[in-house]
C-alpha cells in the first residue's frame, strides 16, 4: 500500500480518482465474497443447532422411557434400582447442557470460535508492478484502461487465480482453513445419517451406561483419595517417641512388653477410629496388637510423604554399599570354627553354605578361621595339621561331599584367628570384614555374632553389607556362671552381647529359648542333621520291617568331655540313683580338657560308666545303640540329640528350652526330676522306638532348616528385592517405604553404640583387661605368610566408615 501511495502522490488529480475507484471496486468484490462465505457458515451453524435440538429431544424421550419401563430389544427385564437412580442423577446435568447450547448466543459463540482469524494474504504485487511500469512509460501519467487491457485481468479473475494458488498450497490451507474444513466434513457426515435411530441406537445400550457409571465412580473415588492426609495428633507422636526409645529404655531396665503396652494405649484412639471406619464401610478389619507398630509406622510415613520429606540417612549411614541390581546376590557366611574341629560352629555353617548354594539366586562364600600350626596342634584332633589354606579347604570339601551326596558350589575363604586357651575358642585377629571384597558385600550371616564382635575393631558390618543376620549357637552365660566370679562376669558379658549384636546385626536368630534374650532376635531352629543320619534311620526302619533286630546295645552318651557339656548333670543323676539302676551300664564317648577329672570322679563314686574315645556320631559302632542319654542343660540346641532321633533311637533328655524343638517327636522322652529320669530310662530300655514319619524326617533335614532360615531371617524378602523398610498400607493400598521416609532413632542409637565399641576396642590396654589375646587387634607376620597378606598398615586415628 505504501508503493501505491507513492504512485498516486506523483500523479494528477484525475488519475488519482481513477486509481482509487479501481481499488475500491476490487475491495468491494472481496467483501462480497467474504460475506457470502460468512452467510454459508451461519447457515451451517444454524443447521448444527437444529440437529443438536433434535438430539436433545431424542435423549429426553429416551430418559422418559427409561424412567417408566426402560425396555429395549436387548434387555428383556427392567433395570435394577441402582441404574434408575443413575439415570435420574444424570438427567439434571443434561438439562444444563441443553440450556447452554439452546441459548441465543450459541450461534454467535460458534461463529466467534470458528471464524478464521488469519489475514487474507492477497498478492498485490502484480497491481503494484503494473502501475509502476505504466508510470515509468508514461512520464507519471497512468492509463488504467491500458493497464487493464495489457497487464491485469479483471479483479474477479484475479481473485480466482489467487484462490487456486492457495488451494494448491496444502500447508497454508491446513493452517488457515482447517477448522472450517473439519466442521463442514463432520456436518456432512452428520446429515447423511438415515435416521435418528442410528445416532441414538448405540446410546440405548446397558454396556454404555455401565461404562459411563464406572467412569464416574472412579472419578469420585479418585477425588476422595486425593484428600490431604490428616496431621499427626499428640498421642501418635508420643507413641512413636516411646517405641523409638525402646533401645535406651531397655538399657535402663524397662522391658519391651511395658513399652508395647504404652504404645498400645496411646494408639487405642486411632485404632478405634480405624475399626469404626472399616465396620461402617463393610470391610474386614485385621488391626490388632501384633501389627500396631506397623500401623503406626505407616501412619507417620504417609504424613511425611505427603509433606514431600525424604530421609537421606544420618551421621552413621554409609551410602557406598553393594548394589545388588548389577548381578546375582551374594551371601557371606562367617563362622568362628572350622573342620577338622568337630564343633557345632564348624559343622552347621558348612551345611548351611552347601544348601544355600543349591539355589541359583545367590553366590555363597564361607569364611572360616585360619590357625597357625602351633594352634592347629592344640585344637584339631589326632594332631592333624595343614601347611596351607588350600590343603584345609580340600579336607573340608571332601568331608562335606561324603555326607551330602552332591557337589556344593560355594567359595571357601580364610581369615586370621588365634586360639584362646582360657576361653577355649578362636578369637578373630584384625578386621574380619575386610576379607569379603566390597563387590561381594551384600548379605552377611554371622555365626555366633557376639563371639565374632567381642573384640571386632574394623568396619561396621551393617555399613558394609545390605543385610546382616546373626545366628546364636552358644549359651555363653551358662558357661561363665560355672567359673570363678561367674555371676559378675555373666552380668558384664550379658550387656556386652546386647551391645555388639544391636550394633552389628539387622536380625538375630536364636536356636532356642535357652540363649540370652538379644535385641532384634527371634527363636527358630535353623539347623538340620547330616543326611547320612537320615539314611541310617531309613536303614534301621527297613531292617525292623523285615523282622530283624536293629538295636543290639543299650544306652550311650556322646559329647566333648568338659563339665559344661552335661557330664556334671550325668554323674550327679547316676550317683543319686545308683541303687535304682541295677545292672545298668552306660557307654560314654568323648575327648576334652576335663577328661581326666571326669573319669576320676566317676571312679571315685563307683559309677558303672565305660569311657571310650570320642568318635563321629555316624560311626558304625554306634548304630546298634537304642537309647541316647543327654542330661545337658547348657546346650542351645544339641546336634547329637537331633542325630540320634534321625537314626531312629530313643532320646532321654531334660525338659529344658534347648530341647523344645524335639518334644514333638514321639521317641523323645523328657524328664523334670531325677526320679523321672530313672523312669524314662527304664521305659526306653524296655520298649521299641517308633519309625519316623516322612514329615518328621523332613523337619530334621537341612532342606527344611534352610527354608526356616530364609523365612525367619527375612532373607526371602532381601533376595526378592523387597526392602526391609517397605510396608503395605491397607488404607490406601499403596507401598510406603519407611526406611526412606522415616528417620529411626534406633538406627541413630545403634550407630552410637558401634562408634563407642570401635573406640574402646582400639585401645590395646582395654582389650587385654577384658580378656582379649594380646596382639589380636591386627594379624601377625605368620598370618601374613600363611595367607599371603600384606602387613597391616598403621591405623588412622580418625573413625571413618
Amino acid at each position: 500500500m505504501d508503493s501505491e501511495n507513492r504512485v498516486t502522490t506523483s500523479s494528477s488529480s484525475s488519475s488519482n480518482s481513477s486509481a482509487f475507484s479501481f481499488i475500491s471496486k476490487g475491495w468491494r468484490e472481496v467483501r462480497d465474497s467474504a460475506d457470502a462465505d460468512i452467510q454459508l457458515m451461519r447457515h451451517r451453524a444454524n443447521s448444527f443447532k437444529n440437529l443438536a435440538t433434535s438430539f436433545d429431544r431424542e435423549l429426553e424421550n429416551f430418559f422418559n422411557s427409561a424412567s417408566t419401563s426402560f425396555s429395549v430389544p436387548a434387555i428383556r427385564s427392567p433395570p435394577p434400582p441402582s441404574e434408575m437412580d443413575f439415570v435420574k442423577r444424570l438427567q439434571p446435568k443434561l438439562s444444563e447442557f441443553r440450556r447452554a447450547y439452546s441459548s441465543p448466543d450459541f450461534s454467535k459463540k460458534v461463529l466467534e470460535k470458528w471464524t478464521p482469524r488469519s489475514r487474507l494474504r492477497i498478492d498485490l504485487s502484480a497491481i503494484k508492478n503494473a502501475i509502476v511500469a505504466e508510470v515509468d512509460d508514461g512520464d507519471g501519467v497512468v492509463d488504467f484502461d491500458r493497464v487493464r487491457k495489457r497487464n491485469v485481468v479483471s479483479f474477479r479473475e484475479f481473485w480466482g487465480v489467487w484462490k487456486s494458488e492457495v488451494e494448491g498450497d496444502e500447508a497454508a490451507q491446513s493452517r488457515d482453513w482447517e477448522p472450517i474444513r473439519v466442521l463442514k466434513t463432520r456436518l456432512r457426515e452428520f446429515e447423511k445419517r438415515s435416521s435418528s435411530a442410528e445416532i441414538f441406537g448405540g446410546l440405548k445400550n446397558s454396556e454404555f451406561l455401565e461404562k459411563l457409571k464406572s467412569s464416574l465412580k472412579a472419578m469420585c473415588k479418585e477425588s476422595k483419595e486425593s484428600k490431604e492426609v490428616p496431621p499427626l495428633d499428640v498421642p501418635e507422636l508420643l507413641a512413636y517417641f516411646v517405641r523409638q526409645s525402646g533401645p535406651f529404655l531397655d538399657q535402663l531396665g524397662v522391658k519391651k512388653d511395658i513399652c508395647d503396652k504404652i504404645v498400645e494405649s496411646l494408639c487405642s484412639k486411632r485404632k478405634n477410629q480405624l475399626l469404626r471406619h472399616s465396620s461402617s464401610a463393610g470391610e474386614s478389619s485385621v488391626i490388632g496388637n501384633d501389627n500396631m507398630n506397623d500401623e503406626l509406622d505407616l501412619r507417620i510415613a504417609s504424613v511425611l510423604q505427603s509433606t514431600g520429606h525424604c530421609y537421606e540417612g544420618g551421621f552413621w549411614t554409609d551410602h557406598a554399599k553393594h548394589d545388588p541390581s548389577n548381578g546375582k546376590r551374594h551371601v557371606a557366611i562367617v563362622t568362628t570354627a572350622s573342620l577338622p574341629w568337630m564343633t557345632g560352629t564348624a559343622v552347621n555353617p558348612l551345611f548351611r553354605a552347601a544348601y544355600l548354594a543349591q539355589s541359583a539366586k545367590q553366590n555363597v562364600t564361607l569364611l572360616v578361621p585360619w590357625l597357625c600350626r602351633s594352634d592347629q596342634e592344640i585344637v584339631y584332633p589326632n594332631s592333624l595339621t595343614f601347611s596351607s589354606p588350600e590343603d584345609q579347604e580340600t579336607y573340608i570339601r571332601n568331608w562335606l561331599e561324603e555326607r551330602i551326596g552332591f557337589k556344593a558350589d560355594f567359595k571357601i575363604s580364610f581369615y586370621p584367628g588365634k586360639f584362646s586357651k582360657e576361653r577355649r575358642s578362636i578369637i578373630p585377629a584384625g578386621d574380619t570384614s575386610q576379607f569379603i571384597p566390597s563387590k561381594d558385600a551384600d548379605i552377611a550371616i554371622l555365626e555366633e555374632p557376639e563371639h565374632l564382635n567381642w573384640y571386632h575393631h574394623g568396619k561396621r558390618w551393617t555399613d558394609k553389607f545390605n543385610h546382616v543376620v546373626g545366628v546364636v549357637h552358644t549359651n555363653y552365660l551358662e558357661y561363665i556362671k560355672r567359673e570363678k566370679n561367674g555371676a559378675i562376669q555373666a552380668f558384664l558379658v550379658k550387656h556386652i552381647n546386647n551391645w555388639v549384636t544391636r550394633a552389628y546385626c539387622h536380625k538375630v536368630l536364636r536356636l532356642s529359648a535357652a540363649t540370652q534374650n538379644l535385641p532384634k532376635s527371634v527363636i527358630c531352629n535353623v539347623h538340620g542333621v547330616n543326611p547320612k543320619f537320615l539314611k541310617i534311620g531309613e536303614k534301621v526302619a527297613a531292617e525292623r520291617e523285615l523282622g530283624q533286630q536293629a538295636f543290639s546295645k543299650g544306652a550311650y552318651f556322646l559329647g566333648k568331655m568338659v563339665w559344661a557339656k552335661g557330664y556334671r548333670e550325668l554323674i550327679d543323676l547316676l550317683a543319686k540313683h545308683k541303687n535304682d539302676l541295677d545292672g545298668f551300664k552306660l557307654d560314654v564317648y568323648g575327648n576334652g580338657e576335663d577328661a581326666h577329672e571326669v573319669r576320676s570322679t566317676a571312679k571315685r563314686l563307683d559309677l558303672n560308666l565305660n569311657f571310650l574315645r570320642g568318635r563321629d556320631h555316624a560311626d558304625d559302632s554306634l548304630h546298634g545303640y537304642k537309647v541316647f542319654i543327654n542330661p545337658s542343660i547348657s546346650d542351645v540346641l544339641c546336634t547329637a540329640t537331633a542325630e540320634a532321633l534321625a537314626m531312629g533311637k530313643f532320646v532321654v533328655c531334660a525338659e529344658h528350652p534347648s530341647n523344645e524343638f524335639f518334644r514333638s517327636f514321639p521317641n523323645c522322652l523328657t524328664y523334670t526330676t531325677s526320679e523321672d529320669f530313672i523312669a524314662k530310662v527304664k521305659e526306653a530300655l524296655e520298649s521299641e522306638p517308633q519309625p519316623l514319619t516322612p514329615e518328621e524326617r523332613y523337619n530334621l533335614s537341612w532342606e527344611a532348616a534352610t527354608q526356616r532360615f530364609i523365612e525367619y531371617s527375612e532373607l526371602d524378602k532381601v533376595l526378592n528385592n523387597t526392602e526391609d523398610g517397605a510396608k503395605f498400607s491397607r488404607n490406601n493400598r499403596k507401598i510406603i517405604k519407611k526406611s526412606v521416609s522415616l528417620p529411626s532413632l534406633s538406627q541413630i542409637f545403634d550407630g552410637g553404640l558401634a562408634f563407642a565399641h570401635y573406640c574402646l576396642t582400639g585401645n590395646e590396654f582395654l582389650r587385654i583387661c577384658t580378656g582379649a589375646i594380646p596382639g589380636t587387634r591386627d594379624y601377625d607376620k605368620q598370618h601374613c605368610k600363611d595367607l599371603n597378606l600384606l602387613p597391616p598398615q598403621v591405623e588412622n586415628p580418625i573413625y571413618g566408615w
